[in-house]
């Protein structure tokens, strides 16, 4: 492991964006999203998905293009990402929401043409620090098998809700798959293995080897519930104009969907009352021999306010020479 200062963090993901070809604008705008992830201990989600940034940007022949609104009123909008990675993608249809939620008091806006979306809970938890509650969901490519089947058929999908508390939002975020895309591919860059049930090979038999699970499927979480879930979230991509099965690292769909609670209640009332019920949570009596309840997103801001409080992240070796060779290339 290399131990980096978050400055050194953040300065070896910009420079290694910035010779992917990246504005230095939209490099910060994608370092923070990954800095985040490495914050709150989601290693796979950061400086790990730098690398793969910079290895699809090398294999990709096509330059991206600008970010377009293809359809609009005024409570929706739907994105096409022109190809863009889609912390940028991303961001720009939160502000999107953000911005006709506020005038309307509810908006929903799809994108597609994207890929590498990130964190959901990033994005939530900006949208109820300004009082917004909200869910995003985002399909991909079929690497995920339905449950029963060992075919990719789904993408990982990942699915938030997010909720305006004090002092930290409720923010739920999960995938649909028994193990995300970006700890397969770290795992295989690593050489390191994958936990029994996580994945099948291309003729369906159980693996642990996270190169024989990129080539085959993904198990889905949660069971038939959890495939039932999958499949909305792949729906709702769809909706946004994304390919149900789109080729490679491509077309994932991103839908997000923002009310202002002040349409329905007190807003600030609404406030008090989630965080009363959060805390009513925690306060839950435990299992014996068990730590006690959290509220999803408690973990994440624990975790960042530590890493903080330090000042670095641990970072493989291999990760931070890869990002090294792409600065210097």
């Amino acid at each position: 492991m290399t131990i980096l200062t978050l400055p050194d963090a953040r300065a070896l993901v910009t420079k290694a964006m910035s010779c992917a070809g990246q504005s230095p604008a939209d490099a910060d705008v994608i370092a923070d999203h990954l800095l985040d992830c490495e914050q709150r201990g989601l290693s796979f989600g950061g400086l790990a998905r730098a690398v793969s940034i910079v290895e699809r940007h090398r294999t990709t022949h096509e330059e991206p293009r600008p970010i377009r609104v293809v359809a609009e009123t005024s409570v929706s909008a739907t994105l096409d990402g022109g190809d863009q990675v889609g912390y940028l993608v991303g961001m720009r249809a939160l502000a999107l929401a953000m911005s006709k939620a506020r005038e309307r008091g509810i908006a929903v806006v799809g994108a597609h043409n994207t890929w590498y979306t990130g964190m959901f809970s990033y994005y939530l938890e900006k949208a109820a620090v300004a009082g917004f509650s909200g869910m995003i969901a985002g399909s991909g490519p079929g690497v995920v098998a339905p449950y029963g089947g060992t075919e990719g058929r789904f993408g990982t999908n990942p699915i938030a809700f997010g909720f305006p508390a004090s002092p930290t939002p409720v923010i739920w975020d999960i995938g649909t798959s028994a193990v995300m895309y970006g700890e397969v591919a770290l795992k295989a860059r690593l050489g390191e293995r994958l936990e029994q049930g996580q994945a099948y090979d291309f003729d369906g038999v159980p693996t642990r080897d996270p190169a024989a699970a990129l080539d085959g499927a993904f198990a889905v979480w949660g069971g038939h519930k959890g495939s039932g879930l999958a499949m909305v979230v792949q729906l709702l991509g769809m909706m946004s104009g994304a390919a149900a099965d789109p080729p490679g690292i491509s077309d994932c769909g991103f839908f997000v969907l923002l009310v202002d609670p002040a349409v329905l209640t007190d807003p600030d009332d609404y406030q008090d009352r989630v965080t009363e019920f959060a805390a009513s949570m925690r306060a839950t009596r435990p299992v014996e021999g068990e730590a006690g309840v959290r509220v999803p997103f408690d973990r994440s801001v624990a975790c960042r306010a530590e890493t903080l409080r330090r000042g670095t992240i641990d970072v493989p070796d291999a990760v931070v020479t890869a990002l090294q060779k792409s600065t210097s290339a």
